[in-house]
């Protein structure tokens, strides 16, 4: 088997990553060569590659579906909000400036050869390459610019199937109405409809189904069912709603429960951080904006984010500032990673992200941190430090951890101890029971995190938690990837898809006008 494909969504957040890294999983276990390819991805998740760069974590699973380590290749252009109205551009890995639509227009030219070369690599070197589109092809206003939509489409000659979720509602008029508004060489790509995060009896569907295809001309190759077990390594923060839980907490080991509050910044970045603290038994985690929520939580978690200075001042505007230091006074635990991290220090220097210069952090670690050039960007190993006091060590001292760092962020100074020991270097910091970090991915080392919610249940005075031995977030992720591929496999037309795989697009595709109405439907004028 040899070709590739494009995977579109009538919306962001339709399905497009999971069917990506299902059909990817799927054709690998089949021993197929496949490779993940999202030519232009807008997220804050991120991830940094074996090559030095960092891509969206989508494409990071993408990859592992297809047994392959992430790399730039998968993403070559990733636009990370730093705004409503202008994104870091990462290029290859790289950031390489900040651009807002008019800025990215003018892109546009070196930006298509970029893609061009990159997916072109790629399916030289891999059997299948299967690719994702980027929010939805029914923008036409961005069709001039677009690169990973029908633009992709078009300049590879890709056959399209277009992803749509059914529990947005009204999904047969969301499928007919993203092929209709296309120009007759874009339609004429699209292939066929796929349906996600179907509940119930399908037969029920079936006539919907049916009159879709009279009216396009095209089939639907599959209904996906809703996978209640589906919620590892989200693709952006639209999965981040404010009060919700996190993953599906298993019951504890022991007789209580560990309560996390997840503090939902405005600009989030790499928000999938706590979903390793979910996949333990007897830890519930929740998404939070209310500065109430904090109080009862056993444990307060600050994430990252891709506007720092910005994102501090939204924590003193909602009352979470004042929140934490009653906590940080009473004692209870704060875990704070990298932007989350220097926020909790004395004072930050930003005359890179946001311009403002020197700002006064939260005050409850003891550190200064100053933003620079270039990124940094990175992989890391090392071990838990051994903390203040040598006679009494931190619990998780001289365990193994691995994570990344994404940060322009610097620590100039601290005055507390190390958390960890990243490849001789000191990294983090530890004041009582806050911890903070610039790693990302740190609560993946399974006997790490066991041995530090160990300490947070001490600290938040826990007795009856018990952190269970075994669990593995990578076989969490495995055991969700084969789970992906068994749905493809049940659902969707196999055969059609590996078909339009290697042959492309029919050529007898019909195209739609704009001004179509159903044959049996009568307007009065």
């Amino acid at each position: 088997m040899r070709g590739a494909l494009l995977v579109a969504g009538t919306t962001s957040d339709a399905g497009k990553s999971v069917v990506v890294a299902g059909i990817c999983r799927m054709l690998a276990r089949k021993g197929v060569r496949v490779a993940p390819f999202k030519a232009q991805n807008m997220s804050n998740n991120s991830v940094v590659t074996l090559d030095g760069g960092e891509i969206g974590r989508a494409q990071a699973l993408q990859a592992r579906a297809c047994g392959l380590e992430p790399s730039v290749r998968f993403n070559p252009v990733l636009l990370k909000p730093g705004s409503d109205r202008r994104s870091q551009l990462v290029v290859r890995g790289k950031a390489v400036g900040t651009v807002g639509a008019a800025d990215y227009f003018q892109h546009r030219q070196e930006l298509r050869a970029v893609v061009a070369a990159e997916l072109a690599s790629l399916r030289a070197e891999f059997d299948v390459v299967i690719c994702e589109g980027a929010g939805s092809p029914a923008e036409i206003n961005l069709r001039a610019t677009d690169l990973a939509n029908m633009g992709l489409a078009e300049a590879a000659r890709l056959p399209v199937l277009v992803v749509g979720d059914i529990d947005r509602g009204g999904v047969l008029a969301h499928l007919f109405g993203t092929l209709a508004v296309l120009d007759p060489a874009d339609q004429r790509l699209v292939s066929g409809f796929v349906i996600n995060k179907f509940r119930g009896d399908v037969e029920l569907l079936r006539p919907g189904l049916d009159r879709l295809t009279e009216l396009t001309g095209r089939p639907t190759l599959g209904v996906v069912p809703f996978a209640e077990d589906l919620w590892l390594d989200a693709e952006d923060s639209l999965g981040t709603i404010a009060d919700a839980p996190v993953g599906r907490p298993a019951a504890p080991a022991g007789t209580e429960w560990l309560t996390v509050a997840a503090v939902r910044l405005p600009r989030i970045s790499n928000s999938t951080d706590v979903e390793a603290l979910a996949c333990e038994p007897g830890v519930a985690v929740r998404w939070v904006r209310d500065p109430a929520r904090l109080a009862d939580a056993d444990l307060v978690v600050l994430p990252g984010s891709k506007s720092t200075v910005s994102d501090l001042e939204w924590l003193r505007r909602s009352g979470i500032a004042a929140a934490l230091a009653d906590r940080a006074a009473a004692g209870k635990p704060i875990l704070g990673i990298c932007g989350g991290y220097q926020m909790l220090g004395r004072r930050i220097v930003d005359d890179v992200e946001s311009t403002a210069g020197a700002v006064d952090g939260l005050g409850l670690l003891d550190l200064d941190v100053e933003f620079a050039e270039p990124k940094v960007l990175r992989r890391s190993d090392g071990r838990g430090a051994p903390g203040p006091d040598p006679a009494v060590p931190l619990g998780t001292a001289g365990i193994s951890v691995h994570g990344y760092e994404i940060h322009h962020g610097r620590v100039t100074r601290s005055g507390n101890p190390a958390w960890l020991d990243a490849a001789g270097e000191p990294e983090g910091s530890v004041r009582g029971a806050i911890w903070g970090t610039h790693l990302h991915g740190l609560m993946e080392s399974d006997d790490f995190r066991r041995a530090w919610l160990r300490e947070v249940a001490r600290h938040a005075r826990r007795t009856g938690f018990v952190a269970a031995e075994g669990t593995s977030v990578s076989a969490v992720r495995a055991a969700q990837l084969d789970l992906l591929a068994d749905l493809m496999e049940r659902h969707l037309d196999t055969n059609l898809l590996e078909t339009l795989i290697t042959a492309g697009a029919p050529e007898d595709m019909p195209t739609l006008r704009s001004d179509l109405v159903a044959p049996d439907v009568q307007y009065q004028p």
